[in-house]
């Protein structure tokens, strides 16, 4: 059997990892286990995993029900194509999506990520309009800040500077971007905050297919939270120039933010939304990408009659199942008590990071915690830090934050922000 140092100079010399060069001299671990809220190393060592994977692993690692559901499953199959068949775990876990999201989200198509969740809602969009005889209406309004997934289409609507376009410049769609919402959450939405949005539709409302946002969370392009009220303005501004409204749910769905989807702060419901990341509990990559019976119909309705995308591996059985235990989990669960219980720890626990010199603003809400330094952390010494510390907490930016797990104690929480706080203070 090779050894783990053999192991790591082929993921070294072969494998590239997400953002980084294949020599990157940035370190990687192993990982043997995982557990819980735990990872455990090759080298024996255990972390306390902030993260939840990418915040998709909201029930911890190795979870007996999920683990015997996806056993059940792989006894009567494991994959079988969409195209022309369908299954029970497709069909449940439709009816359960369409049951827990705000209506009338009624129609849903399966795909595996959820960078092509938004390129199937924005087709969506686009085709939608081709249906009605507007054809012309191809272009999208996205939030600066903002970040939808690293395909083509995702990446156009991501923001334009920290999506790094500049690299795909005459390749990428040239959308519309306006500022960031600078009104914090729980805060009211001033004219002024909302003033570019009005703009931005007034002058290109009737060639555009969609605005397209994070509810209330920016997650990947800056950790930021923002007023529920814009998300309502944003709303009403969107019916009266009669433009689509995307709610990309992708990191905020299954209560991450302290409700079942971040759109549930301002009572919105968009005409597209995309949701994946925890949909499965992390164990497989699933998303979906839900619409309104109107829409479904107008394009079912229109040339070529049909809508064009469909995934080889859509609506994996092995996926569906173990969305439908996630989300099962979840909803028995006291899960808006666990959240409450992460957010107050992390108050208390990143408090004194407010006083530090280097930090530019601490952020919490739901189970995400955010601090915001003033430079950008140097990733190849911060990391290990945290490593040795015995968590994992993987910064960008100038961003250290935790999404933990929500089965996390108090004590493994208390633990992750006391070695937040102690390594910023000393970075």
């Amino acid at each position: 059997m090779q050894d783990f140092d053999e192991l790591l100079n082929i993921d070294k010399n072969s494998i590239w990892h997400p953002y980084s060069a294949m020599s990157s001299d940035s370190p990687v671990y192993h990982v043997a286990s995982a557990d819980g809220v735990r990872l455990k190393l090759s080298n024996g060592q255990e972390l306390i995993d902030g993260m939840s994977s990418w915040w998709s692993v909201i029930h911890g690692y190795n979870h007996p029900e999920m683990n015997l559901a996806l056993e059940q499953q792989l006894k009567d199959m494991a994959h079988v194509m969409f195209g022309g068949l369908t299954h029970t775990p497709a069909i449940k876990l439709t009816e359960k999506l369409i049951a827990i999201t705000p209506e009338p989200l009624n129609a849903v198509f399966y795909s595996d990520s959820g960078s092509v969740a938004v390129e199937v809602a924005m087709k969506m969009a686009i085709q939608y309009w081709h249906a009605k005889g507007e054809s012309k209406r191809q272009r999208f309004i996205s939030l600066r800040s903002g970040y939808h997934g690293d395909t083509l289409g995702a990446m156009s609507v991501c923001d334009p500077e920290t999506g790094m376009h500049s690299l795909f410049s005459g390749v990428l769609p040239e959308q519309i971007f306006i500022e960031q919402p600078q009104c914090r959450f729980g805060e009211p939405c001033t004219d002024n905050d909302i003033a570019a949005l009005k703009k931005a539709l007034i002058e290109h409302g009737k060639d555009c297919a969609a605005l397209i946002m994070e509810p209330i969370v920016q997650g990947a392009g800056g950790m930021w939270f923002y007023s529920a009220d814009y998300v309502r303005q944003a709303r009403k501004l969107c019916n009266e120039h009669n433009v689509l409204l995307i709610f990309d749910e992708i990191a905020t769905g299954f209560g991450r933010t302290g409700k079942l989807f971040a759109c549930e702060h301002a009572d919105v419901v968009p005409d597209i939304m995309c949701i994946g990341k925890a949909l499965t509990g992390g164990y497989l990559s699933l998303a979906a990408t839900l619409t309104t019976r109107d829409i479904h119909l107008t394009i079912d309705g229109g040339t070529p009659g049909v809508f064009m995308h469909g995934p080889t591996f859509m609506a994996n059985p092995l996926a569906c199942t173990a969305a439908l235990t996630s989300i099962r989990l979840l909803l028995e669960s006291d899960w808006q008590e666990s959240i409450n219980r992460i957010q107050h720890v992390l108050e208390k626990g990143l408090a004194p990071c407010r006083q530090l010199p280097q930090v530019n603003d601490v952020r919490i809400l739901g189970a995400i915690g955010v601090v915001e330094l003033k430079e950008a952390v140097d990733m190849k010494a911060i990391v290990p830090k945290f490593v040795e510390a015995g968590v994992w907490i993987r910064p960008f930016g100038k961003l250290v934050y935790v999404m933990p797990p929500y089965i996390i104690s108090n004590d493994d929480l208390a633990t992750l922000a006391s070695v937040m706080a102690t390594i910023i203070s000393n970075n």
